[in-house]
């Protein structure tokens, strides 16, 4: 289960709380259900995170809320367990829809309801996944069932929703979880036809990682005098990352990735990639050099979707490769490390992306292969995360190596698309070593160690210390 709510962990100092939550909040102490709390215990929880501490007495209250908060905070918990409780508390089923969450791809989709059935055990409520790619009749059946909650992507809740078979007459609340990942995917206008067919006196919730100025305009359309708690800096890299960079020309960068991977420490590995093909081609390179990998992005099926993130959640796959829309749905409390194999477009995406480790307040790693077409681009992201990446290189690393005359591996596809500006751009020293001639850039757990900063351990190392274990020196 990968919910992630605080294991006995510290918590790093925030502003004063929100309706009275303290940095030591216990589950005890937000007055939820017993039949809830037996659930929150029986997965081994008594502290809430900070995004958790702050909404969810709001929520119990009835409020709209807006959470901003770094991913891998423990938002998803944030909003299900007060739902369960004003379900639980606030009139009885009649078989209609009482809660409706609203997410960008079908693996937040099932996330949430991930979170329900296991933090609802004790409770006698009904809920199902609503989303595409996957036949219909399964979700009808369930729908003519009747359920509380339905957790939801845009394309196929409205589906069902000009087919007659979801009404919302009983509809109490509403989330829209990842509302910034949504904005990003072109789903606004869907969003906006739904909020519009939802009944008046709804208490609505948004949730977010980002606040960017057309989800604020959103927020101030559809909620009612929403409280917004925000958690940390939004562009920003929670606590527990630790970020270094790795310069290396592009064709170089599948063995770099292979020289990396070669440390015992990297025991659960999310890979990022810009395009679906790039993740093919990478998924294709570590398998033939014996790497247990598996591949996750739009192009799969949702069963291959599942079987992929299954492996690697239980270890028999030590490296995901992944693009950012699919990865939206991997949370995973034991990712040790996250590699940028390509460059993301935006410091929200890198944000995004490191998100995947240090969850739930533990400790990761997070590196970027930056090429020298990629350099602009990430002096961009250090300029909105106000701070210096440290640069390293590996020893006995040969970066003079030519390219080879076939070029078999790819990156992502950085013809300027998807804010990434062309390739070309020359910059001089200090960024470690040379990138070689100019090229084209189109391509060419079981025992995972969650090392979290439990009682005793003290707080996360600081990022400009970062990776001296793994062996590795300061580029020059």
């Amino acid at each position: 289960m990968t919910t992630p709510l605080q294991r006995h962990a510290s918590t790093p100092p925030t502003p004063p709380p929100v309706g009275g939550a303290t940095l030591d909040t216990t589950f005890e102490s937000l007055g939820l259900l017993p039949a809830i709390m037996n659930g929150i215990r029986a997965l081994g929880f008594e502290r809430a995170t900070p995004i958790q501490a702050k909404t969810i007495p709001l929520i119990l209250q009835g409020r709209d809320v807006i959470g901003c908060a770094q991913t891998g905070t423990g938002k998803t918990a944030a909003f299900v367990l007060p739902i369960l409780h004003r379900l639980m508390t606030h009139g009885k089923s009649r078989g209609h829809v009482r809660t409706l969450i609203i997410a960008p791809t079908r693996e937040l989709a099932l996330q949430s309801m991930t979170h329900i059935r296991a933090l609802s055990k004790e409770v006698p409520l009904t809920g199902a996944a609503i989303f595409g790619g996957v036949p219909m009749d399964p979700q009808i059946k369930a729908l003519q069932r009747g359920v509380d909650i339905i957790s939801a992507t845009p394309g196929r809740l409205l589906d069902h929703l000009y087919s007659g078979r979801i009404d919302f007459v009983d509809l109490q609340i509403v989330v829209l979880d990842e509302a910034d990942r949504m904005l990003d995917m072109g789903f606004m206008p869907d969003i906006q036809k739904i909020m519009k067919l939802l009944p008046s006196g709804r208490q609505s919730l948004m949730f977010s990682a980002t606040m960017p100025p057309e989800i604020a305009a959103l927020a101030h359309r559809f909620l009612r005098d929403p409280v917004t708690v925000q958690i940390g800096l939004s562009t920003a890299p929670a606590d527990g990352v630790r970020q270094a960079v790795y310069p290396v020309p592009r064709h170089q960068k599948p063995q770099l990735l292979l020289a990396l991977l070669k440390q015992e420490q990297m025991d659960s590995v999310l890979v990022f990639t810009r395009t679906k093909r790039a993740a093919d081609r990478l998924f294709q390179t570590l398998s033939h050099e014996g790497i247990q990998a598996s591949v996750m992005h739009g192009d799969r099926s949702q069963d291959q979707r599942l079987r992929a993130l299954d492996r690697f959640r239980t270890g028999r796959s030590r490296v995901m490769v992944a693009t950012d829309v699919a990865a939206r749905g991997i949370h995973i409390d034991d990712i040790s490390h996250v590699v940028n194999f390509d460059v993301p477009g935006t410091a929200e995406d890198y944000v995004h992306r490191c998100g995947r480790t240090a969850r739930a307040q533990a400790t990761g790693d997070a590196f970027t292969l930056v090429d020298e077409s990629e350099e602009p681009v990430w002096a961009e992201i250090e300029r909105a995360l106000k701070r210096t990446v440290p640069r390293l290189t590996i020893d006995g690393f040969n970066y003079a190596a030519p390219r080879p005359a076939s070029q078999g591996y790819g990156g992502g596809d950085h013809r300027s698309r998807g804010g990434f500006r062309r390739p070309g751009l020359s910059h001089g020293g200090g960024h470690g070593p040379q990138y070689g001639g100019r090229s084209e850039h189109r391509g060419g757990r079981p025992d995972h160690r969650a090392r979290r900063n439990g009682p005793g351990h003290g707080p996360a190392k600081p990022a400009d210390r970062a990776h001296h274990r793994h062996g590795h020196k300061p580029a020059a």
